[in-house]
């Protein structure tokens, strides 16, 4: 059955995997085949750290030879010729692993061009820069085309004409005329060794970079029971939200609402914290003078009794919270954390008209 399965995904036998681990150690093949190794040793369940003890790959390079040679792939696929593809055998697996972020396509130009130029890594990864930049725009500049050594020409035309130092201006120049390959290319950067104009550059604005500086800050959400009166199977079968850090991401699998609460630290230390909404009379009577609508926080993990808590328990086929003043019989099923009122706002039209001030 494992036979059916594309190469990538067959599960090697550990005789297999040995035999591979010995050429990968020896260096036997290419890079390319190199990666290919790696690629299933590492899909056979085999990790970096273990591939490494057993062919002195690192787990940094495992990582740019399985990229590489899978780009490396995508050129045998895109017809490029035998003479490309030997030179990049020899070795320019960093060269190719630059040309990850561009499609097929634009992958077999700029190892085309690459190619040409003799490329070392550093200038092949501003090629590839320069290539995702330029397809952004809906127009192409005046005078360039869609051709890698034309992208690299308009990035070096764009920085000289912002540059005063005519030492730079000049460098930037000569990279230019280097990689331009249509004939107007070349001649919008010659037109700059008589222009000597300087164009103003436009400075980025700053990034509107925050910090939460204290767990007030921060929120929570809690999923929500629903409305007194509810029954225990109501309370239990709220589903927990997962909250990922460090900012405080939440994964929710259930079907209901949830509401946010304030990062007070009762709620951020809840561990199994559920919310339902009910009048403030029904909780107690003390607070009958002035009944409203409040949220009651239920942590479910918290079900061991204390004198100085309210708890949730079932009463007849309802649930309540309640207070005991010693351990009660009935299976406590979570403590009450936070009742909360609603929001006052003295007048809430003030909030949707500008402000007026009297002369």
């Amino acid at each position: 059955m494992n036979e059916h399965l594309p190469e990538s995904q067959q599960v090697l036998s550990e005789e297999v995997a040995t035999e591979l681990m010995r050429s990968l150690l020896h260096k036997e093949g290419n890079w390319v085949e190199w990666g290919k190794g790696c690629q299933k040793l590492q899909k056979s369940g085999y990790s970096a750290e273990i591939i490494f003890e057993k062919t002195g790959f690192q787990k940094v390079q495992q990582n740019l030879i399985i990229v590489a040679s899978q780009v490396y792939e995508s050129l045998v696929n895109s017809d490029v010729s035998e003479t490309i593809l030997n030179y990049f055998l020899g070795p320019k697996s960093d060269v190719l692993y630059e040309f990850r972020v561009l499609n097929h396509k634009r992958r077999a130009a700029a190892a085309e061009t690459a190619y040409e130029k003799n490329l070392d890594n550093e200038v092949a990864k501003e090629l590839a820069k320069a290539i995702q930049e330029f397809i952004r725009f809906s127009q192409l500049p005046s005078g360039f085309t869609d051709h890698p050594g034309d992208a690299i020409a308009y990035q070096c035309w764009k920085s000289a004409r912002q540059t005063k130092n005519l030492q730079t201006r000049t460098r930037l120049i000569a990279k230019g005329l280097k990689f331009a390959h249509s004939p107007s290319a070349r001649t919008a950067i010659e037109q700059l060794l008589s222009d000597l104009s300087v164009t103003p550059t436009r400075k980025a604005p700053l990034i509107p970079l925050h910090r939460v500086e204290n767990d007030e800050e921060l929120s929570r959400l809690v999923p929500v029971a629903g409305t007194w009166p509810l029954t225990r199977e109501q309370i239990n079968a709220v589903q927990a939200v997962n909250i990922i850090e460090p900012f405080g991401m939440v994964e929710y699998s259930g079907s209901g609402a949830v509401v946010p609460l304030p990062g007070w630290q009762i709620v951020l230390k809840a561990i199994d914290p559920i919310a339902f909404f009910c009048q403030s009379g029904e909780l107690s009577d003390a607070l009958t003078n002035k009944n409203e609508t409040v949220l009651v926080v239920i942590d479910r993990a918290a079900k061991e009794w204390d004198e100085n808590g309210f708890f949730l328990v079932e009463q007849e086929e309802h649930v309540k919270v309640d207070w005991f003043e010693s351990a009660p019989t009935v299976e406590i099923l979570g403590q009450a954390i936070v009742v909360l009122r609603p929001k006052r706002i003295f007048d809430e039209n003030n909030l949707l008209e500008p402000w007026q001030m009297d002369d």
